[in-house]
């Protein structure tokens, strides 16, 4: 293993191109007053694994790739499961009921159009089906 720093954080923004905002939170005891105290720096880092924003990432030191990005995602640590645009579990169960109740209406539509251009090759089918039920009947008989 390199001597070079390893960084835990979650993504915060990934809008740039092959770049991504990453926060680091660290926990120390004020030098004075020893209370815990949070605090959390972000950090610019190149990314070629297409990160999500809320995954928890290794970031590694690497050499300038920019004036701002000297960092490169190593691993991604655990992925976010999100849908972008949809804030609330209620709002994505209505979407999809909405998606198939449309997709229910286009089916039956196809079905109404099949149908009426050949209704004789429809019934011949229904009466195929009709045989070969009857003929399974009897085999089991």
């Amino acid at each position: 293993m390199n001597k070079r720093r390893r960084l835990t954080g979650t993504v915060k923004s990934n809008k740039m191109d092959k770049t991504v905002i990453v926060e680091v939170t660290r926990t120390y005891q004020h030098p004075l007053y020893h209370k815990v105290v949070r605090s959390a720096k972000a950090y610019k880092a190149h990314d070629e694994l297409n990160c999500n924003v809320g995954d928890k990432v290794v970031i590694v030191e690497s050499r300038p790739i920019s004036k701002t990005v000297t960092w490169v995602v190593e691993k991604i640590v655990q992925l976010e499961l999100r849908q972008e645009g949809v804030e609330s579990v209620e709002e994505a169960i209505e979407e999809v009921e909405t998606l198939v109740a449309e997709a229910e209406e286009e089916l039956v539509e196809a079905v109404e159009e099949i149908a009426a251009v050949d209704e004789e090759l429809v019934e011949e089918i229904v009466e195929d089906l009709a045989e070969v039920v009857e003929a399974e009947e009897e085999d089991a008989e």
